[in-house]
């Protein structure tokens, strides 16, 4: 009988969200599938390491721990630590918010397969593009369909794969389009300035307008035209072209 891949499932929104825990569900019928996820909501902590507290991690029950960390510490010691055995495969999510443009960076979700993908592992993030009354099924089974094809055909190396899925049912999702990073175009201040009662100030990041931009084959304009965006991240952020550029400055 051929030996079943084992599968990390990780996230950025915490152990208990209905995410992943119907991603989870969804990944067993291909695969034995082991959560270590934060203990509590992590969202946009980006690819941050616990380096200066010890971290602590609950058996929540069979092949499920939570850890008093963040999505990279979680696949950290999961494959470190926790897990028996290397996994073939790591999936983020599902997340309940899109992680389109510029957000990537910000993201805990998509760190955590950054975070697999530095170990040496195949890894991919999904996430669904809304704000409320997620539609998680459509992206689950999808998530089966993308690590079915990861486990068989695997992914170029240092790559993994941003998957952002739209809020709607089976049948109105037309496909899926293989995109770019898109960027966000900010209209107006990104900060809200307010006082509080005693007349100090404080601020919340991330008021004013966002529109995307218009280039074409990004992951905004799939997710917009009711189709899945499917964008191949790399480790390597060097922009090879600046070189020859820079390699002419005077310092």
């Amino acid at each position: 009988m051929r030996e079943r891949p084992k599968i990390l499932v990780t996230n950025d929104d915490g152990i208990y969200s209905k995410g992943i825990i119907i991603l989870a569900k969804a990944l067993s019928e291909i695969g034995e599938v082991i959560v270590v996820a934060p203990d509590r909501e992590k969202s946009a902590i980006a690819h941050s390491l616990t380096l200066h507290r010890p971290l602590r991690v609950e058996k929540v029950k069979r092949n499920v721990y939570a850890v008093d960390g963040t999505p990279a510490d979680c696949v950290h010691l999961a494959v470190n630590a926790i897990v028996s055995g290397r996994p073939q495969l790591i999936a983020s999510g599902i997340n309940k918010g899109g992680n389109l443009g510029d957000d990537i960076t910000y993201s805990g979700t998509v760190s955590a397969a950054f975070e697999g993908t530095l170990l040496g592992i195949p890894s991919f993030a999904i996430s669904l593009v809304s704000r409320s009354q997620f539609k998680f099924r459509p992206a689950a089974r999808f998530a089966v369909r993308v690590a079915e094809s990861i486990l068989k055909k695997g992914l170029p190396k240092d790559t993994l794969l941003n998957v952002n899925v739209p809020n709607l049912n089976e049948k109105e999702i037309r496909s899926y389009r293989i995109t770019q990073q898109g960027r966000w175009i900010h209209n107006g201040s990104a900060v809200v300035e307010k006082t509080d009662p005693r007349g100090k100030k404080y601020y919340w990041i991330g008021g004013g307008q966002l529109t995307f931009d218009q280039r074409g084959n990004t992951d905004f304009e799939a997710v917009s035209n009711r189709s899945i965006s499917i964008t191949p991240l790399h480790l390597d952020l060097t922009h090879y072209p600046s070189i020859p550029l820079l390699k002419k400055w005077k310092l």
